[in-house]
């Protein structure tokens, strides 16, 4: 599925904000050479994996940052999901 919706003339974006760990959009600033500062956004590092939950026995697909897949890595998938549904990033 493309990032763009197209619904009528508005443009739907999906959200660009990492399931496991939550991380989102932060704002900041451009700095040219003249420190003249024009407003600027830093986007997570996100990638689609699919993943497979052996207590569950299913496949799930999900929008995560890359430091989260060194995380998964590091602790292993259940424990990661187990950690973003306590915290809410995950239903």
């Amino acid at each position: 599925m493309h990032p763009l919706l197209e619904l009528g003339k508005k443009q739907l974006e999906m959200s660009k904000v990492c399931q496991l760990t939550g991380k989102s959009v932060m704002v900041g600033n451009n700095v040219s050479h003249s420190n003249r500062k024009t407003k600027r956004k830093f986007f997570p590092n996100l990638v689609s994996k699919k993943f497979y939950l052996p207590e569950e026995d299913r496949y799930i697909t999900l929008k995560i940052s890359t430091s989260a897949l060194r995380t998964i890595n590091k602790k292993g998938i259940s424990a990661c999901v187990k950690d973003a549904r306590e915290k809410g990033y995950l239903k």
